[in-house]
């Protein structure tokens, strides 16, 4: 018997958008600012911070070199490192382990957990969009996953509350900004940045990359 799968078509394209970087950008941000307001929380603020900044940077040059120069992978299937796992990945567990900071220590780890497994489905609609490889997806969810787990290997989760008014604001963000706010064209962003970089008129795609791989 044969599934069909179209009708959750609509559920993948809603979900994936919880892995744009508009969202998560300024919910990771408003975190951090109640994070640093402490001083106990304020180291993670700065690990959290700086992982995130590394990882955006690594994720955005993985692109530019394979719209720019066409450097990846045809064995893999790799032209670049998936934005949207990456970001789900580094930062839903920091953001959801510091807004359950009323819980237990146990809650927060839930919480955490929570956050990974969250970033894994955004990881699949991906693969279920069509728009990234396996490899890719993989690839962003593993960066993503090292930042967050980096910052919290260098220092703990905060203990204290963040406030409800912060974490209302932060929620509402999240849920609210994919049905009201299409997305950014960051592709298309990157592709502009990666041919004034390489001095070439057009990107290399995946179907070129495809083609003459298989082509050989």
């Amino acid at each position: 018997m044969t599934i069909d799968a179209s009708h959750l078509q609509p559920f993948w394209h809603l979900l994936t958008r919880l892995g744009e970087s508009q969202i998560l950008l300024p919910a990771a941000l408003l975190a951090m600012l109640a994070l640093a307001r402490h001083a106990d929380s304020r180291p993670l603020a700065c690990w959290w911070l700086g992982s995130l900044a590394l990882t955006t940077l690594l994720t955005t040059a993985s692109k530019v070199l394979f719209i720019g120069w066409g450097i990846g992978s045809a064995a893999l299937d790799f032209t670049g490192i998936s934005g949207h796992a990456m970001f789900a990945a580094a930062v839903y567990p920091l953001l959801l382990g510091t807004l359950a900071a009323p819980l237990s220590p146990r809650g927060q780890q839930i919480a955490v957990a929570g956050g990974f497994a969250l970033a894994l489905m955004v990881g699949v609609s991906r693969l279920e969009v069509g728009v990234h490889s396996v490899s890719e997806v993989v690839a962003g969810l593993l960066l993503g996953a090292a930042a967050s787990i980096t910052a919290m290997a260098r220092t703990s989760l905060p203990r204290a509350l963040m406030g409800s008014t912060v974490t209302a604001l932060v929620a509402l963000w999240v849920l609210l900004t994919p049905l009201h706010i299409p997305p950014l064209p960051t592709h298309s962003l990157v592709t502009r940045l990666a041919l004034a970089l390489s001095g070439h008129a057009a990107p290399h795609t995946r179907h070129g990359m495809l083609s003459g791989f298989h082509g050989r």
